[in-house]
């Protein structure tokens, strides 16, 4: 497989296909709002897009640092699925009941995001597939029936456990011993979406100003090099970007996240692959994998790679590690062999939030008028829906204009975290926990027993996954 000719960094593969945006004009001085939103992406997006149409007079103003998507809205995987970070400490902070009503609204936003894209025609590749998540090993397998146990018990009565040759017969993963599949779930293009959602936005009278870095965000003030925002709401929408305002360093901490993209391929290689159903495609090793079949035929892949920069930096152009390629590319050949000698057209990496303990969060304080939602741990595509609308809503209900709603007492709504350890411990813990879970990774290869291997237990524990 040659990777000579593979365009490294350039933001995403996914712009490289549609081209930058043209720019939008950066804040012009001092300005004012009834709404501030700070970040371009799909949650700042998406919260101004159901504010505008709940109440069409609200003045309502979006600063995005680079340009809209610039961030994970438009380096991300394309699962649009019902994955949400956090449900099983949620249940146990709030009760089974309070997480199942969390779920079932995870998995109609899927189909929200469907509906919404439809009505604002907005062609993003969307494809209603499902998702597919295999096992190879033993100790995978035995995950994955707890997993789909799991599932279940959370409401999903529509998933599907398949065996080795039923997985096959949809997608042919060499060494799949098992899989589960979900309805709620769809491939897509995030940076069609993410560029026909500020389309939508801008054409219901939302002002989005590019190219405005906020450095500070204060009650009622967004702070920029250019002048300061003042609005009653000021609504932070900045995910793995968080760690770059004042005073944020430690709240989530920015995950890295690096992907591949093949040329197209022929037929020949569709034939020993199968995948006609176009699910998204995931595994479940520690250090898992996320794969789509794109809607030219190419297959896009991704996985952790370096996991984490140190003091929390951020990269400024999505270029990766040609060691994280080579990984990812490995991978690929090892899941789909046929594909051994096609080309690599795109690498790219980006950042996600990953809070202290893991969970998701939307919060408004109503003493202060500052709200934020993230925290999403890579399942963000959904999600951030999911959380601009219980903004809308908890915006509504403080402002008087409605009561509380289904979505504002859903269990991730306020809840509060610590922040992540100082350097270099943040740094050293890391990169030591996903070290822990390659090698449990590679011990399960090699070990017939269902079990999951000891060390990722242990890093899990560490982490605060459970």
């Amino acid at each position: 497989m040659s990777t000579v000719s593979t365009v490294n960094g350039g933001i995403s593969f996914w712009y490289a296909q549609e081209g930058t945006p043209a720019p939008r004009e950066p804040l012009p001085g001092d300005a004012s709002a009834d709404v501030c939103i700070v970040g371009g992406g799909y949650t700042g997006l998406w919260t101004a897009y159901y504010l505008k149409k709940a109440v069409p007079f609200l003045n309502i103003t979006v600063l995005e640092a680079k340009f809209c998507g610039y961030g994970a809205s438009g380096r991300n995987g394309g699962w649009l699925y019902n994955g949400i970070a956090g449900r099983e400490r949620y249940a146990k902070l709030h009760g089974h009941d309070a997480a199942v009503r969390l779920q079932k609204a995870m998995n109609e936003t899927v189909g929200e995001v469907v509906r919404a894209a439809a009505e604002e025609k907005i062609e993003a590749d969307i494809h209603q597939g499902g998702v597919l998540e295999v096992a190879h090993t033993p100790a995978q397998l035995a995950r994955l029936r707890d997993f789909h146990s799991v599932e279940i018990a959370f409401g999903e009565t529509d998933r599907v456990l398949r065996g080795a040759r039923e997985t096959a017969e949809r997608v042919h993963v060499t060494g799949a011993v098992g899989s589960t599949w979900t309805p709620h779930g769809a491939r897509l293009h995030p940076a069609k979406l993410v560029k026909g959602l500020a389309d939508a936005v801008e054409a219901l009278g939302v002002t989005i100003h590019e190219s405005t870095p906020v450095t500070e965000i204060k009650p009622k003030h967004a702070v920029t090099p250019y002048g300061t925002v003042r609005a009653p709401y000021i609504l932070r929408c900045t995910e793995g970007f968080t760690a770059g305002l004042k005073g944020l360093k430690r709240t989530w901490l920015p995950m890295n996240s690096s992907m591949i993209a093949t040329e197209p391929l022929p037929a020949r290689i569709w034939d020993t692959i199968g995948w006609e159903g176009r699910e998204t495609l995931g595994d479940m090793a520690h250090a898992y994998l996320y794969a789509q079949r794109t809607a030219d035929d190419r297959i896009a892949i991704g996985g952790r790679g370096y996991p984490y920069r140190y003091g929390s930096a951020t990269d400024n152009d999505g270029r990766t590690q040609p060691a994280t390629i080579a990984a990812l590319r490995d991978l690929l050949v090892r899941l789909f062999p046929t594909t051994a000698g096609v080309r690599i057209d795109h690498a790219w990496s980006g950042v996600l939030g990953v809070p202290r303990d893991w969970c998701a969060t939307v919060t408004l304080d109503r003493s202060t008028g500052l709200g934020w939602a993230g925290g999403y741990v890579g399942s963000g595509v959904a999600t951030a829906n999911l959380a601009a609308r219980t903004l809308r809503d908890l915006i509504q209900q403080d402002s008087g204009q409605a009561g509380p709603t289904d979505l504002t007492t859903l269990p991730w709504v306020n809840h509060k975290v610590r922040r992540w350890e100082p350097e270099p411990f943040r740094w050293l813990g890391v990169h030591g926990l996903y070290a822990a879970y390659r090698a449990a990774d590679r011990r399960e290869t090699t070990s017939p027993r269902p079990g999951t291997d000891p060390i990722a237990k242990a890093a899990d524990r560490i982490a605060g996954r459970h």
